[in-house]
């Protein structure tokens, strides 16, 4: 029972840990594509709903794998950090636009921002 509230504790935080990410995401996105207002507002709370989807895809994925115990967990932790950074590369193009960046100085920033969002 102890370890089961502790597995449980672990997921809770990864999920609001991912959710904090999808928020910073969302938002970057909808900044990008200039919306604002209800527009935004409606963006934002789509993007996130999927971005929530997106972390149990990843429970589901390993369901069809038919995983299990310790490899179903590796499987479920590699997927939602690759979602991860997914979301925080599209965040980090979204500020390289809005800064007007272009070329090596893109990436060079994108690059950073990737790094720094993963530590």
């Amino acid at each position: 029972m102890k370890r089961l509230m502790t597995v449980l504790a672990v997921v809770a935080a990864m999920f609001s840990h991912a959710a904090f990410a999808a928020d910073a995401a969302c938002e970057a996105q909808a900044t990008e594509k200039k919306l604002s207002g209800a527009a935004k507002t409606s963006f934002i709370k789509k993007c996130e709903k999927d971005a929530a989807a997106g972390a149990t895809s990843c429970d589901a994925k390993a369901d069809a794998k038919k995983l299990a115990g310790a490899a179903k967990n590796s499987f479920v932790q590699k997927c939602e950090k690759d979602a991860k950074a997914e979301g925080a590369k599209a965040s980090c193009d979204a500020q390289a636009a809005e800064k007007k960046l272009a070329g090596a100085a893109k990436n060079s920033f994108v690059k950073k921002c990737v790094a720094d969002a993963s530590a």
